[in-house]
């Protein structure tokens, strides 16, 4: 089993914290807890198992930090909870027959549409009655479906592609999207952490400090993004594209 000194475990909670609050505003945790686990040393399958085991604990708190200000939607999340469940099992289990490294390029022109259509796509209030929205439903699951298996399988942006996802097609606002949208990624968190810890790809002994702070990241992320609103989600959400372009393309180029 892995193990880390005291100096790396601090490093690492230090940035699980921070990207527990920066995945409950606009998502892309992943890009400060992935390489951070690298660099103490961990191999690429052990950091992805462990990344999603401790970050089930942000994404929870922030859901819980978003449905008590009233933004989350449970008749969609009834939809959108168990489709990104299904979604990420499938996606994990694809990992092993599939290279995750040929989707860096189509991942690379989705992020930069997600990027244009958050900034000119206007949203509907609200307050709309869901009730009598049932394509907006099927469109939700679809959306959970789809970036579930994304997430499971490969997962950098996979937050802020469901954040998009539900401005898109559901024309939410950015908060009542980032919020949704912690709902469905917290399912296909668990569900990724699931497989991975059944493979034994979790380390724990650091998977557990890191949750504990990502607790308190997502919780305080989530309650930044209720008091802010619309322009802070929208501000973090394009910064976090921006950073997955620019990892993304540098991957590419490098050929790694």
């Amino acid at each position: 089993m892995h193990t880390v000194n005291l100096p790396e475990h601090l490093i690492l909670v230090l940035a699980a914290f921070c990207a527990g609050a920066v995945d409950a505003i606009g998502g892309g945790g992943g890009l400060l807890i992935v390489p951070a686990l690298l660099a103490v040393g961990l191999p690429p399958h052990l950091a992805l198992g462990t990344n999603k085991a401790q970050s089930c604990f942000g994404s929870f708190a922030a859901a819980i930090r978003y449905a008590r200000a009233g933004l989350v939607d449970r008749d969609t999340a009834r939809v959108t909870f168990p489709m990104a469940f299904l979604g990420a099992a499938i996606g994990t289990s694809s990992v092993l027959v599939v290279r995750p490294d040929v989707l860096r390029p189509l991942v690379l022109l989705l992020l930069i549409a997600a990027a244009i259509l958050v900034t000119i796509v206007r949203p509907n209030s609200r307050g709309e009655p869901r009730g009598k929205l049932r394509r907006a439903w099927l469109a939700a699951g679809l959306v959970a479906l789809v970036i579930g298996t994304y997430d499971g399988f490969f997962g950098p942006g996979a937050g802020t592609f469901y954040i998009a996802g539900f401005v898109v097609f559901l024309r939410l606002s950015m908060a009542g999207a980032s919020a949704d949208a912690k709902i469905a990624n917290f399912a296909s968190n668990v569900a990724a952490a699931a497989i991975f810890a059944e493979r034994g790809l979790v380390v724990w002994p650091i998977a557990l400090p890191m949750a504990g702070a990502q607790l308190v990241g997502g919780f305080l992320g989530a309650h930044l993004a209720v008091r802010r609103g619309d322009r802070l989600i929208r501000a973090v959400v394009l910064a976090v594209v921006l950073a997955l372009v620019v990892k993304i393309g540098r991957d590419l180029y490098v050929g790694r």
